[in-house]
């Protein structure tokens, strides 16, 4: 069976080089991905899939109905948004939508998707029970997975398989982890209010702006000094607001944030300790405070037993040498974590370096390149792992 999904792979790849390209040219951002979603319809119809457009704002699902009786569900997740960064690679189908980019790969996840449900669908006599791939709008601003949810993507999914391109990882390689993937990322808003007063008299005032540097200063310090360090929290202050002349005492300044860990008992408890350090910084200054945590999506943790049908999957595919076992997780985020609320499942990294490059530029960088030959890697690990998932008993 894999000599035929690397058959049909291989004669596919010039039309997926090709469907690749086009999405890569016209990129469109979180929420807007009408013509992306329309054109993924299309090739999903052509292919013989049922096919429900409109789920999740903008998404796109695909069924591909085997011909046993196994009730089991088995999900394919891609997503397709791009980033609003303009591009600055050299390539001949560079993005002609100014100001926006594929930088973080979502047209090799597309692809690949959509390459999987054209080799699948050639080969469904094969398949005993049903594979539905969601087409996901909106996963960089964190939003898409929970629209499919609430449109019933996960109705009766047992297990759901993904993947996200990796720059560090050559081309014809992918990696694999056990465990935590990515971490849990949520926002975090403090407000500072303290009372105006002459710049040259700030002992009649309380300063916003030196109090809430105090407060960054102090969770950075303590964080070192009062969490686990195995179990790493970043806390990371993006945008500071406050102040409106040079010689006026702010009374009031906002911090605005990200905060990420692994671990769901550290995640718990990380409102609570937040809040406490800055209550206790701006009660000794005299300060109030608004401090508002907002929990985004968790941390994504890959189910044993799907990561080991991934890793035999693969090895059967391409060699154990070419199959990297992550040592650790990374403290980005993904939304994929949402689809684990409702059924067990993992997520791959599909490597994409150029083995002949000095640098592989990173995920979100304007001059952010892929070696093309990783969407037949992709598109073989995929298939090969839903042929072997039916295997199970």
């Amino acid at each position: 069976m894999l000599t035929l999904i690397k058959d049909l792979t291989t004669k596919l790849a010039p039309r997926l080089i090709e469907i690749r390209r086009h999405i890569h040219s016209h990129p469109e951002l979180s929420g807007e991905e009408y013509q992306t979603a329309a054109f993924v319809a299309g090739v999903l119809s052509s292919s013989g899939l049922h096919v429900q457009e409109g789920v999740g704002k903008t998404g796109v699902i695909g069924e591909l109905q085997g011909t046993g009786n196994d009730e089991r569900i088995l999900a394919i997740r891609t997503d397709m948004d791009a980033l609003p960064i303009q591009e600055r690679t050299r390539l001949d189908f560079i993005s002609r939508t100014q100001g926006v980019m594929h930088a973080c790969g979502h047209d090799i996840h597309t692809t690949v998707g959509l390459g999987t449900a054209m080799v699948l669908a050639q080969m469904a006599d094969e398949l005993p029970g049903k594979v539905r791939f969601l087409f996901q709008a909106a996963e960089e601003i964190a939003q898409g997975a929970s629209w499919m949810v609430k449109d019933g993507a996960m109705e009766n999914v047992s297990a759901i398989l993904g993947l996200h391109v990796f720059p560090s990882i050559p081309a014809g390689s992918i990696g694999l982890r056990y465990g935590a993937l990515t971490a849990a990322a949520d926002d975090l808003e403090i407000m500072i209010l303290g009372e105006s007063g002459h710049g040259a008299r700030p002992y009649e005032a309380i300063d916003a702006i030196w109090i809430a540097s105090q407060v960054i200063t102090t969770l950075q310090q303590a964080i070192s000094r009062t969490q686990n360090p195995l179990r790493p929290i970043v806390l990371s202050i993006g945008q500071i607001n406050g102040g409106r002349a040079p010689n006026v005492i702010a009374d009031q300044v906002r911090l605005r944030g990200t905060v990420r860990s692994l671990h769901p008992e550290t995640r718990a408890q990380l409102p609570n300790w937040i809040e406490n350090i800055v209550a206790n910084v701006c009660n000794s200054y005299g300060a109030k405070y608004q401090v508002d945590y907002h929990l985004g999506v968790p941390s994504v943790q890959n189910d044993y037993s799907l990561t080991q049908l991934l890793q035999g999957a693969a090895e059967e595919a391409w060699g154990s040498d070419r199959i990297q076992v992550l040592p650790e997780p990374s403290l980005g985020a993904e939304d994929f974590s949402v689809y684990l609320e409702h059924a067990p499942g993992s997520m791959f990294r599909l490597g994409v370096g150029f083995k002949d490059r000095v640098t592989n530029y990173p995920l979100h960088h304007p001059q952010f390149e892929v070696d093309e030959s990783a969407i037949v890697t992709g598109v073989v690990t995929l298939a090969n792992t839903v042929y072997k998932y039916w295997q199970q008993s």
